[in-house]
């Protein structure tokens, strides 16, 4: 069963070493044309946050009043990657797609230190305050599920539910990196050590 797959390498690679030009070809792109303003599927807004100083921009969907759904995004994302889902909640919900701090059109800090999980989750704390909105809906990808996992734990009074997409719960994390990294990565263990000091 193993000659077979093993054939088809042979021949592309005999066809890559006797014709190069036959195998590969270049092929004239037109890449996409880039819109000058993204669509956008709700309203742009910044709102100010006086503790931290910091400006955040977020996309709003959905009439005032109705429970908050408050998306936050992963890495390297900003508030665009929730755009389907600003449209389909609208409807029963005040949905609010945040741009994290140094992401999108949000003010960016210059010190790493403005960038620590304490940070980040007073953030997501003072927004919703700053929204007048004492719990929420909240929902987080990527780097934002850890933020919203951590939102949950530090603050469960403002979580009405919680979806966590692509991350898992911050102890098996933490296992986890422990148990199966590489030598070689330890400098991922040691940048994630810097964040959540």
């Amino acid at each position: 069963m193993r000659a077979v797959p093993s054939i088809h390498l042979l021949r592309l690679l005999w066809s890559i070493g006797k014709a190069p030009t036959r195998t590969f070809r270049r092929v004239a792109r037109n890449p996409p044309r880039v819109p000058e303003r993204l669509p956008t599927p709700g309203a742009p807004l910044l709102r100010g946050i006086k503790d931290s100083g910091l400006r955040f921009h977020y996309v709003a969907a959905g009439e005032r009043g109705k429970p908050l759904m408050l998306l936050l995004h992963g890495f390297p994302e900003f508030w665009y990657s929730w755009r389907h889902q600003l449209r389909e909640f609208k409807s029963e919900y005040r949905i609010v797609a945040l741009d994290l701090r140094g992401y999108g059109e949000t003010d960016a800090p210059s010190h790493r230190d403005n960038y620590k999980l304490d940070c980040l989750v007073t953030d997501i704390k003072d927004i919703l305050d700053s929204l007048g909105y004492s719990k929420c809906v909240l929902v987080g990808h990527d780097w934002g599920g850890m933020i919203a996992w951590l939102i949950a734990i530090c603050y469960p009074e403002m979580v009405m539910k919680l979806v966590v997409i692509n991350f898992p719960h911050p102890n098996v994390f933490t296992a986890l990196r422990m148990d199966f990294l590489p030598m070689h990565d330890l400098a991922v263990v040691t940048h994630w050590k810097i964040l959540v000091q």
